[in-house]
């Protein structure tokens, strides 16, 4: 039996359930091998899922949809990607009778963009498929023998036909290009972080509240269930000595009863079952029973370890002592809940119960999906990418263009000026990007002093320009990143200095001391108009470039006294490269684009004397002294970064940042 060792693995959807539990098994069982996880976080997706991987030099987690075909293939390409296990899918058979649309997006699609490209890329040599024994569709109650893996497929919901036609592509890609697919038929599985939707963690926390437990129907239907780590350990041998080409049943013989697996959690909880078992309205198709034949995936060595009791007393312990984990669930713990699928959040239609409108979270959807093209020779084939960038000239466009030249992207600079319509329709129709990025506009020469005696010009480039710009592209169907500021805002007494509340990115901006911020604070409602428009508000930049005069740590470093506040601050060093994956995730709408947390002027100046110059002496003055010397006010202001924080959980803290991108590389003490 040949064994196969793979190098970089990617594993979709593994901040669910499953994949997390395979996910953290491969990393912890094999550091040698690079684990990508890519996922979009959707209503049954959990981070905290992978915390026992969170700090292995092996694992990297990257936040984004596999319907993205720019970004799979980015992904692949970048990480060296040798091996993909796909197990990202909506999986809920209740959820599909009233959203099927979105199981075909999901599940078809989906899958189709990760097939794509595999065979653009040419690079792949194990591509392990994650079916369902629904698939199969319905057993006969007394059949003695359990589908084979050559058996008929008839499935009979919307999920399992999504997924058997997902099969089907995967088929046709191995057969037609060679790709070397593998695919896995399971039966149901349970254990610890599983969302509760699923009929065994819905009845332990429904039986946690002293509810009753729904069962749809009589309860009659009979279904076989196996323990998580039993499952993933499976995977772990069809990874290793899986043969290309095959199909492998992951299943038991043990079977239950729906009405006695809920009798079971009663009897485990202590509660009498015939006052706590209520029989609800059957789903519009309930299939009787799955049964599979597991003897081929037995033959490389595999067999079920755990109990049917050990398991279900593991699992009931586990949401015992963690409640809270998929927060506010009142919605999923319904006997027919109708969940409204959208990235990154819980959303509950409220059918049964009017007072569920519990949204946990929100992600802009991702509406701009390019299939990759198809591969014209042997050799692999880049992800089509190319930038269109205005600000040349400028701190931040300048330092795009050399994130592009390391990550391989084409870019151009614009040759038009931003008033300039026509100009821009010209850089378009030459560059043909496919997105495009303003860095361009006034902030004043030196400062923002400038703004206020200029202030034709100032309109002319921030707000006719930017509109300008931002039409172009709308007419063009492309996504505009657009740097914008955080200083629209100041404290007040709803966010008061030093409370930790910061300003959110749908709240007012309060700041208009300056004619600059005036102009920033009124493009951006505008903007709000502009459904392809992202706006990232960057605050007091600082990069490790200590060289560089508008580096803030470079100006404050420089003036004979400053003052000391704390406030909000951007570190481009970490979060430009962000800006170039938001690009590739098309994200849009507006963001507190700033690292988590504040920073005042004399920590900054405390860490240059730490790091840079052990004889640097400063003085602090008041902002009534300071109003002296200036001619425009400046915004001091704490930013709410959460909302990126959450899109990038590796986003550090502004002082964790500063330490790592800007005084540890420039370190002389």
């Amino acid at each position: 039996m040949a064994s196969y060792t793979p190098k970089n693995i990617l594993i979709t959807g593994a901040a669910g359930f499953i994949a997390s539990h395979v996910a953290n098994r491969l990393i912890r069982s094999y550091p040698h091998y690079n684990i990508v996880v890519l996922d979009k976080l959707d209503y049954c997706s959990n981070l905290k899922n992978l915390n026992p991987s969170k700090q292995s030099p092996n694992f990297k987690f990257v936040k984004g949809d596999i319907a993205s075909a720019d970004l799979v293939n980015h992904l692949l390409i970048t990480e060296g990607i040798d091996t993909i296990m796909h197990f990202a899918a909506q999986t809920h058979v209740d959820n599909s009778f009233g959203n099927s649309f979105e199981f075909t997006k999901n599940n078809i699609y989906g899958t189709h963009v990760l097939l794509e490209a595999c065979k653009v890329t040419g690079q792949i040599r194990r591509f392990i498929h994650v079916s369902t024994d629904e698939v199969y569709g319905e057993t006969d109650e007394d059949a003695l023998v359990g589908n084979h893996e050559a058996s008929q497929l008839l499935p009979t919901n919307p999920y399992s036909a999504t997924k058997a036609g997902a099969e089907m592509l995967v088929m046709a890609y191995g057969r037609s290009y060679g790709l070397p697919v593998i695919t896995t038929r399971g039966n149901n599985v349970y254990g610890p972080n599983q969302f509760p939707e699923k009929l065994i963690p819905k009845f332990i926390l429904l039986a946690m509240r002293g509810q009753v437990l729904p069962i749809h129907g009589d309860g009659s239907n009979v279904r076989s269930y196996l323990y998580c780590e039993d499952v993933a350990e499976a995977f772990e041998v069809i990874l290793h000595k899986g043969e290309v080409g095959h199909v492998y049943n992951i299943g038991t013989k043990k079977e239950r009863r729906v009405n006695d697996v809920a009798r079971d959690i009663c009897k485990l909880f202590s509660m009498d079952p015939e006052a706590n078992i209520k029989f609800v309205e059957n789903r519009p198709f309930n299939d009787q029973r799955y049964f599979l034949d597991d003897q081929k995936l037995k033959k490389l060595g595999w067999s079920e370890r755990t109990t049917w009791e050990e398991g279900l007393k593991k699992t009931m312990e586990w949401y015992t002592q963690n409640p809270e984990w998929w927060g506010d669930v009142s919605g999923a713990l319904l006997p027919h809940p109708r969940m409204l699928m959208m990235p990154g959040g819980r959303h509950f239609d409220g059918s049964e119960d009017n007072s569920l409108a519990a949204t946990l979270s929100e992600k802009p959807s991702q509406t701009h999906m390019v299939v990759p093209s198809p591969r014209s020779s042997g050799t692999p084939q880049k992800p089509s990418l190319k930038f269109l960038i205005y600000g040349k000239t400028g701190w931040i466009g300048g330092l795009l263009g050399k994130i592009c030249e390391k990550q391989g992207i084409a870019y151009e600079y614009g040759k038009g000026r931003l008033e300039d319509r026509s100009s821009l329709l010209q850089d378009i129709q030459s560059v043909k990007p496919t997105h495009v990025f303003n860095s361009a506009g006034v902030t004043g020469r030196p400062n923002v002093d400038w703004c206020e005696s200029h202030k034709t010009e100032t309109i002319r480039a921030n707000v006719a320009g930017t509109l300008t710009l931002a039409d172009v592209c709308r007419e063009h169907g492309l996504l505009m990143m657009n740097f914008a500021t955080g200083c629209i805002f100041e404290y007040d007494d709803k966010h008061p200095e030093g409370s930790g509340i910061g300003f959110k990115e749908e709240d007012t901006p309060n700041f208009t001391g300056s004619f600059y911020s005036k102009t920033k604070a009124m493009v951006e409602e505008l903007l709000k108009e502009y459904d392809n428009v992202c706006t990232l508000r960057v605050r007091m930049p600082i990069s490790s470039d200590l060289n560089n005069p508008r580096n803030f740590i470079t100006k404050i470093s420089r003036y004979n006294k400053v003052v000391n506040i704390p406030n909000s601050m951007t570190v481009l060093d970490e979060l430009l490269p962000i800006s170039v994956e938001m690009a590739k995730r098309n994200l849009k709408g507006i963001w507190n684009f700033t690292n988590p947390g504040v920073v005042s002027h004399n920590e900054i100046l405390e860490m240059y004397r730490d790091y840079i110059n052990p004889e640097f002496k400063w003085a602090n003055f008041t902002l009534e002294e300071q109003a002296k010397v200036i001619v425009a006010p400046r915004s001091n202001n704490e930013m709410d970064a959460s909302k990126l924080k959450k899109e990038f959980p590796e986003l550090l803290s502004i002082k964790e940042s500063l330490i790592k991108y800007a005084f540890e590389p420039n370190k002389k003490t």
